[in-house]
């Protein structure tokens, strides 16, 4: 199979996997208690005609795939209904939103990658003491969670140190990214220190083998060994756990954006799941697990790329 083959492949499957995402996405908010009438009447008992009205207007009077197909439809060309709640469009109140989400995973994902592939390489080469620091310092960050990273984080840079600012996001780049350091050392804590516990390992495992002792044997400089025969080897499962860990940092925007009382998407649908503003639910969600998903896309077609021996779609040569 070629590689463009490959890539078509990949992005059918993509597409399809977003069409039943969507359907579930859609339906799931349905089968919640209540009924979407109810989301909007704010419970108030209404006269008949003008619940009739209001069903009408809103569509709840169509078959639901009718209503999904409408739903749809509309998201295909970037509407996604109106909010029940403002009475704006949905996307509208959501568009200003996802700048401060991307940059709080585009920034997380930065550190898990940098800081934690650095870790786990350090530790594999450096036994002894070092091996052993990180080893516990990774073991306490697997075990805490982004709510608990964020309130020590808070009660030491900003409380205690006075360093960081705890909440907002700030206004021009510099001053952002000092606002949302805390949020996104307290996402990807866990992230860091699981990557760097797999890149220990997936290294140690490369060192062990013979192809590195005979590179050494040959007189190559260590850090070529390293680079060339180590690293690169270990890459495949580095990039695999390195993706779904950054994947799942989507997710846990919900609790870092509230701790911090960011306005993201993961705020912002915390808000609308108590307002019970439905199209919003909907959209936020499909948002994030559309996010989800292409980042899984991404990291299946980057094994081709980082490691030539995969043969795609075929048996290994």
């Amino acid at each position: 199979m070629s590689f463009g083959v490959f890539i078509a492949r990949r992005l059918a499957a993509l597409v399809a996997t977003l069409f039943a995402t969507s359907f579930i996405v859609y339906g799931a908010v349905y089968l919640a208690p209540g009924s979407p009438l109810d989301a909007v009447t704010g419970g108030r008992p209404l006269p008949p005609a003008t619940l009739r009205a209001i069903s009408h207007e809103y569509g709840f009077d169509k078959p639901f795939l009718v209503r999904y197909w409408d739903w749809l439809t509309g998201v295909l060309h970037g509407d996604f209904g109106r909010s029940i709640v403002f009475r704006q469009q949905v996307s509208q109140l959501i568009e200003p939103r996802i700048g401060t989400t991307v940059f709080l995973v585009v920034y997380s994902a930065v550190l898990i990658l940098l800081v934690g592939v650095a870790l786990g390489v350090v530790s594999a080469l450096r036994k002894g003491h070092t091996d052993t620091v990180i080893l516990g310092a990774t073991a306490v960050g697997t075990s805490t969670p982004s709510f608990v990273a964020a309130i020590v984080l808070i009660s030491i840079f900003t409380l205690q140190l006075g360093w960081l600012p705890a909440l907002g996001t700030g206004s021009g780049f510099s001053d952002e990214l000092k606002h949302m350091t805390m949020p996104a050392v307290a996402l990807a804590l866990s992230g860091v220190a699981y990557v760097a516990r797999l890149t220990r390992a997936a290294a140690n495992d490369e060192l062990r083998r013979e192809h590195v002792d005979t590179a050494r044997g040959r007189g190559i400089p260590e850090r070529l060994v390293i680079r060339r025969h180590v690293l690169r080897n270990a890459l495949i499962p580095i990039t695999t756990v390195a993706g779904l860990t950054i994947a799942s940092l989507i997710a846990g925007t919900v609790v870092v954006e509230n701790a911090f009382a960011l306005n993201g998407l993961g705020s912002y649908l915390v808000e609308a799941v108590g307002q019970k503003d439905i199209p919003v639910v909907q959209a936020i969600c499909l948002i994030l697990v559309a996010a989800f998903i292409v980042v899984n896309t991404i990291v299946d077609i980057l094994y081709a790329v980082i490691d030539p021996r995969i043969e795609i779609g075929g048996s290994s040569s």
